[in-house]
This record gives structure tokens, sequence and C-alpha cells, in this order.
């Protein structure tokens, strides 16, 4: 991928796939929008669309969801974590949504351990057309595991999901391959191993814009720049401590929130760990030894691995962006 146009997604380019799951017409989520930016994603529709497919160690998505549209309980085998960047969303946990909830705004993280039941809403406007941007752990995330409850309310649908993962839409005259299986709901053993972990547990797995602060040990910090640590799970090659997420299970990925005064610019430097910039608020200019790139809000970038990279805010009132880099112990930045 030489060419840089190639590496970034601008939001009004996202590509949507409307059915991407099994729960696609179950009332309430038929409206929901999901997105693969980097990576196969866990979609069950082979129409899905790959922005970027290049390996990275990890996929990134999106959701966009009007108010009060859900997307159904489920569970995944990696780590999933959620940046939120319009809107404000209610996560449920639990095989029936009534365990536990957690409510996030924009620029809060949340990163949901493997393993358990999850849900989410849009519990904004239904005016409202909200937007997630997604981090799934491993180069092959899995496949989800759905509560029975969305198998009995697809089935209703004509919406069959076979082993391996494959979504069979029967309304449009879809048929189920000679000799392909059903996938059959987990079991009540499955289940148990589902378990939703403690409240004290989930705590440490919340990270609120308003309690993000910067490390000044960063080499990235300078004046009118914040390198915050988000998703730390050893104690980094840069200068960073575990947390304030670490999470008991592997992530795979170190997240930073880079804060950037109007004007403010980092040096150029490499890094040799895949380095995926989501912009949430204002404008930031990418500059490498091929060119530059503008991004704005809502748009993703990644930066090629093992080249060059400076950073200026360009927008009046500063930059906000999330940095996903992959290794649990992150990588180091380069200046030369």
């Amino acid at each position: 991928m030489a060419n840089l146009t190639d590496r970034m997604i601008r939001y009004a380019d996202l590509i949507p796939c409307r059915n991407a799951f099994i729960d696609t017409r179950s009332p309430g989520s038929e409206t929901k929008e999901n997105f693969t930016l980097i990576g196969p994603g866990v979609s069950e529709n082979p129409d899905q669309h790959v922005h970027i497919a290049e390996p990275h160690g990890f996929n990134i998505g999106g959701a966009r969801q009007p108010g009060r549209c859900l997307n159904s309980q489920h569970s995944h085998e990696t780590a999933e974590v959620f940046i939120v960047h319009t809107g404000k969303w209610r996560f449920m946990l639990g095989q029936n949504a009534d365990e536990a909830s957690i409510d996030l705004r924009p620029g809060d993280v949340i990163s949901l351990p493997p393993r358990m039941f999850r849900g989410f809403e849009n519990v904004g406007s239904r005016n409202s057309n909200d937007f997630l941007f997604a981090v799934l752990g491993g180069d092959d995330p899995g496949k989800v595991v759905w509560a029975p409850n969305v198998f009995d309310m697809a089935k209703k649908y004509g919406l069959v999901l076979l082993e391996g993962g494959r979504l069979i839409d029967t309304v449009k005259g879809e048929t189920i391959p000679k000799g392909a299986k059903r996938q059959a709901p987990p079991s009540d053993a499955a289940i148990r191993k589902l378990a939703t972990p403690t409240p004290e547990q989930m705590a440490g797995c919340v990270v609120r814009y308003r309690d993000l602060v910067g490390n000044p040990a960063s080499t990235l910090a300078g004046p009118g720049i914040a390198d915050c640590p988000i998703i730390v799970p050893k104690a980094s090659n840069d200068g960073f401590l575990p947390g304030p997420i670490t999470g008991w299970w592997p992530h795979g990925f170190n997240m930073r929130c880079l804060k950037m005064h109007s004007g403010a610019s980092v040096a150029s430097h490499v890094r040799m760990e895949p380095e995926v910039i989501f912009v949430h608020a204002g404008a930031l200019e990418v500059s490498t030894p091929d060119g530059s790139v503008l991004l704005a809000a809502g748009d993703t970038f990644t930066t090629p691995k093992g080249s060059a990279r400076a950073f200026r805010a360009t927008s009046s009132d500063g930059c906000v962006a999330y940095f996903t880099r992959g290794g649990d112990a992150g990588g180091e930045a380069n200046f030369k």
C-alpha cells in the first residue's frame, strides 16, 4: 500500500452492511449498519465490504445506529473495544441484557472482555444516527456466539446461521447448501462459561473522556500535547505504566488518546508496529515521506509500518485522535 489515499478511510466514504448478522431483522435492530474498516471482522454476510484487508494484528470496525436501535446479546472470542464517536450508548450485560448496564458518551471507551454476553443500544434521539469505532483483537477474531433468544427471533424473519458463521437469507430465496448444518444455539453448559464479570471487574474496563490524563513521560508529549493512556496491558516500551485498562485477557494492542492544541505538532518519528489513527474531533495532518493527508473527525488512517510520520493539529479548536498500536508492550517512537 504505497499510496497514502489507499490507507485512509473517510467517514463519508464508509460502506455499510445492513444485514451483517443474524439479528438484522429483529424488531429494534433492523436499522443498524455494520462496517469493516481493517481486517475481516466478524460479519456473517460474505458480501460485507472490507475497506482495507492488510493484516494488522487486530481488526478495526464500526457500528452506526439510529436512536433506540439495538445490537443483540452476543459474545466474542477476543477483545472488543468501543470508542463512542457520537451519541449516547448503553452497553447491556448478560444473556438477557438484565445483569448490568453501562452508559457512555462521546470520547468514552469500553473494553469488553471475551466470552461474556453483551449488547448495545443507541439511547439517544430517534432522529439521531450515531457511530461507534471498534477494535477487535487478533487478525482472525473468530465468530460471534449469539444468545438463544436471538436464534428464535431470527427464525421468524427468515434468517438462518450456518456452522462456520455464514448467514442464509431465505426471504431473498437463498437456500441452505447441501451438507451444511445450522448453527445451534449455545447449550446451557456453554452459557455458564459466558458469565458476566463482577461490577468491580467491569469498572476497570471503562475510561471516561473526562478522566483522560496525559503522561508527561511520553515521547510524544510537548507544548499543547497530552498523550493519554487508555489500554496499556503491561509496562510499555515508551514510558507508560499498565492501565487504566489492562484486562485479565489478552488485547494484543495498546490504545492512546492524543489531545493537541491548535497548531501543536509532533516531530517526525518512526514506528515499527502497526498504528491506526481515528480522529474523534478537529483535524489532524499526518506527514510522511510519501506525502501528507489531512484527517477530519470520523476519518481513519493506517500509518505505513516502518515509515516516518509527523502530526500537526490544523483546526482552530485543536484535535483529539485515538491511536491503536499493535502489541501488548507497545512500541517506541524513534525520533531521528
